[in-house]
């Protein structure tokens, strides 16, 4: 798909380009005043190429493009250009408009722009004469035109729509898991990769917390899966209402988390992993008229610029495998 930007940048070259042919071709034909017009016009359009690179300002540049062409079209229109043709190029105008200012917009500015050709044809002001029959089919062909353009605006933008909304859901379905909506493991390490390389920049502490649920699978034995998943679900709840706005936790697999904490050493990941883990023993959770208490137990590491990612995850499980050996229920190592 063309971006934008470029798509301005061609109709501002495509119509410098014509105005000046144009132009020249007035010159040749002696209508100095219509070669004038259209130089002038050429250099609009320059002006709007010019500040689109220069500025990257694509709102300034989409306005120069479309109204310097409105402009260009009553003149052709009020002056009827060369033997009374003039007229003929407004049908550039629909599909322009709609391209820059999208459907509503574009069909508002559509109709002023009708409004006031058919003041110039249909009033006696303009300074040369048409038909009544060439101004009724100009006005409805012009329509027509305005009517397909719409209909092809609107689906494109549909359609781009829809688009996103599939780009959105396929994002969330590749970076979260889709029973407690935290961060996957593939998130996790993303998170975990740039703020490594923000730490190494900014020699900032940075501490990970990987905590698994204790007997896990006797809550799965003993009332099903379904009330594994409502554990996970509440525990993720908990996490996520006691975590920081710089922190994330991430559903690892299974039953484990992964906490990861920016700006915080490994001491202070320690006091927020026995904070965590007191939350979590003191939280009943309801499922069909049954309560279950469950503990965690959690493994902390302060990640430094001399070790991996995957060297600090495995350090992590290390001491989380020490907190299991140690009867459950605790946080290792301990400060």
């Amino acid at each position: 798909m063309i971006h934008h930007t470029n798509v301005i940048a061609l109709f501002a070259l495509v119509g410098m380009s014509i105005t000046a042919s144009m132009g020249i071709l007035g010159l040749f034909n002696e209508n100095y005043f219509l070669a004038a017009a259209l130089f002038l016009a050429s250099i609009i359009y320059f002006l709007g190429y010019f500040s689109l690179k220069k500025f990257n300002n694509t709102n300034l540049s989409s306005a120069i493009v479309l109204y310097s062409l409105y402009l260009l079209m009553f003149y052709l229109v009020f002056t009827g250009g060369v033997e009374n043709t003039g007229p003929l190029w407004i049908y550039i105008v629909p599909p322009v408009s709609l391209y820059i200012h999208g459907f509503k917009r574009g069909l508002t500015d559509i109709a002023l722009f009708i409004i006031i050709i058919g003041m110039f044809m249909f009033m006696p002001i303009n300074v040369t004469t048409y038909s009544i029959e060439f101004k009724l089919r100009l006005i409805y062909s012009f329509l027509t035109v305005t009517f397909l353009s719409a209909l092809y605006e609107y689906s494109r933008t549909q359609s781009f729509k829809r688009i996103l909304e599939l780009s959105n859901k396929y994002e969330q379905l590749a970076n979260y898991d889709p029973l407690t909506q935290l961060s996957n493991r593939r998130d996790a390490l993303h998170i975990l990769q740039r703020e490594q390389a923000r730490i190494l920049r900014n020699k900032e502490a940075l501490s990970i917390i990987l905590c698994d649920v204790d007997y896990f699978k006797k809550v799965n034995d003993q009332l099903g899966h379904n009330a594994g998943d409502a554990v996970l679900v509440e525990l993720a709840s908990l996490f996520t209402r006691s975590i920081r706005e710089q922190d994330c936790v991430a559903r690892w697999g299974g039953e484990e988390f992964l906490f990861i904490l920016p700006q915080t050493s490994a001491q202070n990941a320690f006091v927020f992993a026995e904070k965590i883990k007191k939350q979590v023993q003191n939280h009943l959770i309801r499922y069909e008229n049954n309560d279950i208490n469950i503990t965690v137990s959690m493994g902390v590491v302060q990640l430094h610029s001399d070790i991996s990612i995957d060297e600090a995850i495995n350090n992590a499980d290390k001491h989380l495998y020490q907190a299991k050996n140690s009867g459950r229920n605790e946080v290792y190592p301990k400060p």
